[in-house]
């Protein structure tokens, strides 16, 4: 790459790191293009984005950044990944890194918050962001079901009682 071209790369990797909300960093020594191009698709359909990029100019591109926690491990053969969920760049690098033993997870970054390698196991541990909206409105749903029940249960009840006396008195009157 010549001079403008790291310029203009170290450049669009920033902007991609002051849109993001998680950064995994790992290393991804030995993997053929396959296995890469693999992970790639595995990442692109969970909304997320991996990346081989130099070190040196992944770190320029760092500086300034939230993310600049994770400079330090940036070494040896280094891959970035992220996503706006958190969650789903996680869960798709840790799932591939049980599958295939040459992706190693280093660490990242959430936030202004850098995280290890069992952090980042963790974060991919926990239910997506669309399945935690779903728990969510489940949650706040619930209560309105379960008041709508107690409401309706009292004259549910009132109504059979006064069924039950209607019976009694038929049948008094029909023993009389």
């Amino acid at each position: 790459m010549d001079r403008t071209e790291k310029h203009a790369f170290v450049a669009s990797l920033a902007a991609v790191f002051a849109d993001t909300s998680m950064v995994v960093v790992t290393r991804n020594d030995g993997m053929t293009v396959a296995q890469v191009t693999v992970l790639r698709q595995r990442m692109r359909a969970a909304g997320a984005t991996f990346k081989v990029a130099k070190n040196r100019l992944a770190t320029l591109a760092l500086d300034g950044t939230r993310f600049e926690g994770i400079s330090p491990l940036l070494k040896g053969p280094t891959a970035l990944a992220w996503a706006a969920d958190p969650v789903a760049v996680a869960k798709v690098a840790v799932e591939f890194a049980k599958t295939n033993d040459k992706l190693v997870i280093l660490g990242g970054a959430l936030g202004t918050q850098t995280l290890n390698a069992a952090g980042i196991k963790a974060l991919a541990e926990l239910p997506s962001l669309d399945v935690l909206r779903a728990q969510l409105v489940g949650l706040i749903s619930t209560p309105a079901t379960r008041i709508a029940g107690v409401l309706q249960a009292p004259a549910g009840q009132l109504a059979r009682v006064f069924g039950a006396y209607a019976k009694k008195d038929d049948a008094v009157a029909e023993a009389a």
